[in-house]
């Protein structure tokens, strides 16, 4: 089952939301979504703000399409970017805020149940994890899928089938996700390892998440690649 991966010769598509978000058809993406209450609003404007203020610091403008391209000419400026605003707010979120409705088995399950259902249809699925009041995943676009839809999608159900569940109305999904495109064999071993590995760095006990991990290996990814003849940029994980 191949796992192709970002190819920024090929054509992509950057939507700008709170977050950049680029789309390349057929590609694999390490995903996050999360709780609506999982980050306080304040923090998350905060948050936003000086990512805004580093950017212009450092001569990108946030609007601009080309900003995460310019990033990645200035080696020692992305990874400071990337410890700066990226891993701290993966790390916040490991704090468990909110009500952390994921922690219950049973609406973990159902997420899962999702997560699986297109799996071979509309994507391949690979590694995830639902943490309490946030879910990590790889998955790998099939023909005209497309990430932004194919999120709303798991959203709408899941938060429908949790709400029932509890006997309740409300947002329960942030709205926007956080997604990155997975540029190598070593970016795919690496979020496999950050998604195995959750739950133990947030302390949480056995039964308060669900960890499904796939039978994809770099190695068996690897090969795929070779079998294909192309050529991929080998760029270090974010």
């Amino acid at each position: 089952m191949p796992f192709e991966f970002f190819d920024r010769k090929s054509e992509h598509v950057i939507r700008h939301g709170n977050l950049p978000h680029w789309y390349q058809p057929g590609v694999t993406y390490f995903v996050t979504f999360r709780t609506a209450d999982s980050v306080p609003q304040a923090l998350l404007r905060s948050w936003h703000a000086r990512r805004e203020t580093w950017l212009h610091q450092h001569g990108l403008d946030p609007r601009v399409d080309g900003r995460q391209a310019s990033l990645r000419a200035m080696p020692d400026a992305e990874r400071e970017y990337h410890r700066t605003f990226t891993r701290s707010f993966m790390e916040y979120l490991d704090h468990g805020e909110g009500e952390c409705p994921l922690e219950n088995p049973e609406l973990a399950h159902i997420v899962a149940e999702n997560l699986r259902y297109g799996n071979g249809t509309r994507y391949h699925l690979g590694d995830f994890v639902v943490m309490p009041n946030h879910v990590h995943l790889l998955v790998c676009l099939i023909g005209d899928t497309q990430l932004e839809a194919q999120c709303r999608s798991w959203k709408h159900y899941t938060a429908t089938a949790i709400h029932r569940r509890l006997n309740r109305k409300g947002r329960f999904w942030q709205s926007e996700s956080f997604d990155h495109l997975v540029r190598s064999p070593e970016q795919f071993a690496y979020f496999q390892d950050y998604i195995a590995t959750n739950p133990a760095k947030a302390g949480l006990r056995p039964g308060s998440y669900l960890l499904e991990s796939s039978k994809h290996t770099p190695c068996a990814v690897t090969e795929v690649k070779k079998t294909m003849h192309r050529d991929r940029p080998d760029e270090r994980a974010d």
